[in-house]
């Protein structure tokens, strides 16, 4: 059987930079640990890397978030360094926005049984990967783990959690 876990978006801004909380900053040892299980069973790992460039005030998603972040080439952008080695020589997709088009080509071309998202935040970027994941791949089974996520707020993560619940992805 072929896993895939997708690391979204663990990156220095959202753990403890300009839009990091506390709450991403407590999944850290749950992340790490999963990551390190999934390698050592087999599994594919791969990460997602929230990417902006110098414009982001001009984007729409700039407007309606006006916290540059995750600027391409800066400390912020970075993976956090407790996951720099489990990354190493691991595909990394790059992301302009939310969700990911090419993550979703990449699942559907690699034949997985199942699939598996972990990161930040569950509310915003996990959520739109699932989905995404989810109607490109609709009967392959997508799960979330719930104590390897964080959102926004507590409440925005559960809402997520419900959310994703109801289009039929597993809440682990």
């Amino acid at each position: 059987m072929s896993k895939l876990l997708v690391v979204v978006d663990m990156q220095v801004d959202f753990v403890n930079g300009a839009l990091g909380t506390k709450e991403a900053e407590a999944i850290v040892p749950a992340v790490v640990k999963k990551i390190k299980e999934e390698i050592a069973a087999g599994s594919t790992v791969v990460f997602t890397r929230d990417t902006h460039q110098d414009n982001y005030p001009d984007t729409q998603e700039g407007r309606n978030l006006p916290v540059i972040h995750c600027v391409e080439g800066t400390a912020g952008w970075q993976l956090i360094p407790e996951l720099r080695d489990l990354a190493e020589g691991r595909k990394i997709f790059n992301k302009g926005t939310f969700g990911s088009i090419q993550l979703a080509h990449y699942a559907a071309a690699s034949s997985f049984d199942t699939i598996e998202l972990i990161g930040l935040c569950t509310d915003i970027c996990v959520i739109s990967n699932a989905m995404i994941l989810k109607a490109a791949l609709p009967e392959v089974p997508v799960s979330v783990c719930a104590e390897c996520c964080a959102g926004v707020t507590p409440e925005s993560h559960n809402n997520a959690l419900a959310a994703m619940k109801m289009c039929q992805i597993g809440i682990v």
